[in-house]
């Protein structure tokens, strides 16, 4: 995923389109952008086709068809933090500490059912991918460690609010598996809201209660760059109405 794309034509990006791409920046300088993702925006496309967040970053595209580069994805449902790279030494740079697992994620979930007792803890159940059943071509489930396509996956959480048999959770992903924090709660037997994949979609939430809160990474220049995405308004709403304090 290193790499800038260059000499490219650049597509006609609409001016509705382009200020809303920059009204999602929570960070700009030369070698990095972020944004605040909302949820139903896909990070990517099939084939390009439709409105992407990366068809969307040619709004800060160069003359010459240079353009800013993703070097991680969220799923469409989740909200939050994605940064990408605007030139192709930033781009290996940050490729390099999410394929080695150095940076820091923080998420934030709504779920509900089977809420455990114990206010925090660490799962470590491997997973593997499968067909689906429910939206989406694959999804994972648990395996045992050894087993034919089995991926290490640990994920450390907390509660941060309990309200009946829901709760506001902080999910702290070490591994980058597909679908991690998703599966890993529907494991723990607390399905995040509006998952329809792993819990009971559009019957809990009308969008997915995931949202990546924070992302600690180091920058291109060597500081420390600490990323943060506010809630949106409907994840607020939802938390509110169900007793969640956040």
């Amino acid at each position: 995923m290193a790499g800038v794309t260059r000499n490219r034509p650049i597509p006609t990006i609409k001016p509705d389109d382009a200020a809303f791409i920059r009204s999602l920046l929570i960070h700009e300088d030369d070698q990095v952008l972020a944004f605040n993702k909302p949820s139903g925006l896909p990070v990517q496309t099939a084939g390009g086709r439709g409105q992407s967040l990366d068809f969307l970053l040619w709004a800060f595209a160069k003359s010459n068809g240079k353009r800013p580069k993703l070097v991680h994805r969220i799923d469409s449902g989740t909200s939050g933090v994605l940064v990408v790279a605007r030139t192709k030494p930033a781009a290996a740079h940050l490729s390099e500490q999410f394929a080695s697992r150095t940076t820091e994620k923080t998420y934030l979930a709504i779920v509900s059912g089977d809420v455990p007792a114990d206010n925090a803890g660490v799962l470590s159940t491997p997973l593997k991918k499968v067909p689906s059943d429910r939206g989406g071509r694959e999804k994972m489930i648990a395996a045992r460690a050894g087993e034919a396509g089995a991926q290490s996956a640990t994920t450390a959480w907390s509660i941060l609010s309990r309200s009946g048999n829901y709760a506001l959770i902080e999910a702290r992903p070490e591994t980058g598996r597909m679908h991690q924090i998703r599966a890993h709660m529907a494991i723990l037997g607390c399905p995040i809201l509006g998952d329809r994949i792993y819990g009971t979609g559009k019957l809990s939430a009308d969008r997915l209660m995931l949202h990546a809160a924070r992302l600690d990474i180091e920058h291109p220049n060597g500081s420390r760059l600490s990323l943060e995405a506010p809630l949106s308004d409907d994840f607020l709403a939802k938390a509110s109405g169900l007793g969640l304090r956040t």
